[in-house]
């Protein structure tokens, strides 16, 4: 009689004979090279010659790169991870990808990195799928034209500076002249226009990131929005990539139908990112030591922005890049570069920011070359000449400070551009509806201001925008982009009088 144990070894033999019968030998194949110089953001590695251009790189200790540079002696490569364990005879293996990112529902509300990995302590992310952040922009026919607004909640922009969705216009200034503020607030308004944003914070300080996803959190605004970061302390190969990948996960709900806004903030910082890496490669140098192909790197990404016909989905990507310029020079390499590029620019003058007009949107410099094919009729009824208006305002502002002798008609332009520029005036987080905006450009184009005290506008304001309740079918009209008649200005007008009288 057999044992249990000579049972259990004849099983246990006959298991291992099936599973040898059935298994073969798993071979991997890897590519395997070794680093030769590692340091300040980049790496150069020998060995890998079939590496493909923007592939990315395995390190020790789980740290990538990217294949940036491909020459007979060898490859340079931009470290997207931290690098200080990396050694020079380190191994380095190929991953046979390109850098890809996740993109999905599960990153709204959450802050990324561009590598698509949490940065927000709110546990894993999930994603649909990961997609490569180098992708060709939508043919020309795919295309359609911008006709339908993206709605900022400032009166200076939405009237005299609109912007369609599909857009691409540059937000640039002196530093410290509220240009992200300005970003902010338009991704704050777009709480209940079925607008998903993206804000792409690149080489900021992690105190200044951390205050604008607080700001979006208190105004509801995260609940829509993802927040891709490059911090400042960050290889700059991140930061090179950190649009791009923005851009990617834009694209993603674009190609749902969805109305999607990307903010990056800013290409500056970015342009440096970019030609600290190519001058650490030995690339050469052009003007102001940035790359030859500087102009490419902002084209490539900014041609993504666009609006869909409905084969291709019918969403729509609208940009709004922002830009540091140094002593309110336009003519610096990047910003004209930028400004060829997008359809239009908003600049923000440190004279205006000094002199407390917030936003401190200098008109007679300001430009949007598509968004008012997108504009509401209202707005074009209300608007008319203010442009031009206001900008003989200034002009006569800076003449009549000689202490020349004026007549009756240049003090009376002068009462009425301050009131217009009282009006312009709009503090932070205090957005207006189209409706409101079109009431109140109405009122000052009337003259209703014009007896009403400079200090007195901000509450003549808002007596003006709530006497809108008693005209819904007009404002209904208004939000439908439905033209508005003489009979209805004249409503209009009549409204915002009565609703003054207790002020003057």
């Amino acid at each position: 009689m057999m044992s249990s144990y000579s049972i259990l070894l004849d099983e246990t033999l006959q298991v291992l004979r099936q599973t040898m019968a059935t298994m073969g030998p798993q071979l991997l194949l890897q590519q395997v090279g070794k680093i030769v110089y590692v340091g300040r953001g980049i790496a150069r590695v020998q060995g890998l010659d079939t590496v493909r251009s923007e592939e990315l790189l395995a390190f020790p200790g789980g740290v990538l790169g990217l294949a940036f540079d491909i020459d007979s002696r060898g490859i340079g490569v931009a470290m997207l991870g931290d690098y200080d364990a990396l050694h020079a005879g380190d191994e380095v293996v190929r991953t046979d990808r390109v850098l890809d990112v996740a993109v999905g529902e599960g990153l709204l509300g959450r802050v990324v990195d561009p590598l698509g990995q949490a940065r927000d302590g709110a546990g894993p992310l999930p994603y649909h799928e990961r997609r490569p952040l180098e992708r060709s922009a939508p043919a020309i026919m795919e295309r359609l034209p911008v006709s339908e607004p993206l709605f900022t909640g400032i009166k200076v922009i939405d009237a005299l500076v609109p912007i369609g969705r599909g857009q691409r216009e540059l937000i640039l200034g002196d530093r410290q002249t509220g240009k992200t503020a300005v970003a902010v607030d338009t991704i704050i308004n777009q709480h209940d226009k079925g607008v998903l944003c993206v804000y792409c914070a690149i080489g900021q300080r992690a105190s200044s990131v951390a205050s604008v996803v607080a700001q979006l959190r208190e105004k509801g605004a995260m609940d829509y929005t993802v927040v891709v970061v490059a911090e400042g302390d960050d290889p700059p190969g991140q930061q090179y990539i950190a649009p791009y990948a923005a851009t990617t996960i834009a694209e993603y709900f674009m190609e749902q139908g969805r109305d999607v806004l990307v903010v990056y903030d800013d290409l500056t910082r970015h342009a440096r990112a970019y030609r600290e890496l190519s001058l650490l490669l030995r690339r050469p140098p052009g003007r102001e030591a940035f790359p030859g192909d500087i102009f490419y790197i902002h084209s490539r990404l900014l041609e993504r922005a666009t609006r869909l016909k409905e084969q291709g989905g019918g969403g729509s990507l609208t940009a709004l890049p922002i830009i540091e310029t140094e002593a309110q020079n336009l003519a610096a390499y990047i910003p004209t570069n930028l400004i060829s590029i997008t359809d239009g620019q908003i600049y923000l003058s440190p004279g205006l920011f000094q002199k407390g007009q917030l936003p401190a949107v200098d008109i007679t410099r300001s430009v949007s070359r598509v968004g008012g094919k997108a504009q509401l009729p209202a707005y074009r009824a209300v608007v008319g000449d203010l442009r031009l208006a206001y900008a003989q305002f200034t002009e006569l502002e800076a003449f009549s400070r000689f202490g020349t002798r004026l007549d009756d008609a240049t003090r009376q332009l002068l009462n009425r551009g301050r009131r217009v520029r009282a009006v312009l005036k709009q503090g932070q987080c205090a957005s207006r509806t189209a409706v409101e905006q079109v009431m109140v450009l109405h009122a000052v184009n009337c003259g209703l201001f014009d007896e009403i005290a400079e200090s007195d506008m901000a509450r003549a304001e808002n007596q003006v925008c709530e006497a809108l309740a008693l005209l819904p079918e007009i404002s209904a009209r208004i939000e439908g982009g439905e033209k508005l008649e003489e009979d209805d200005l004249r409503a209009l007008q009549k409204i915002a009088a009565d609703s003054l009288k207790e002020i003057l």
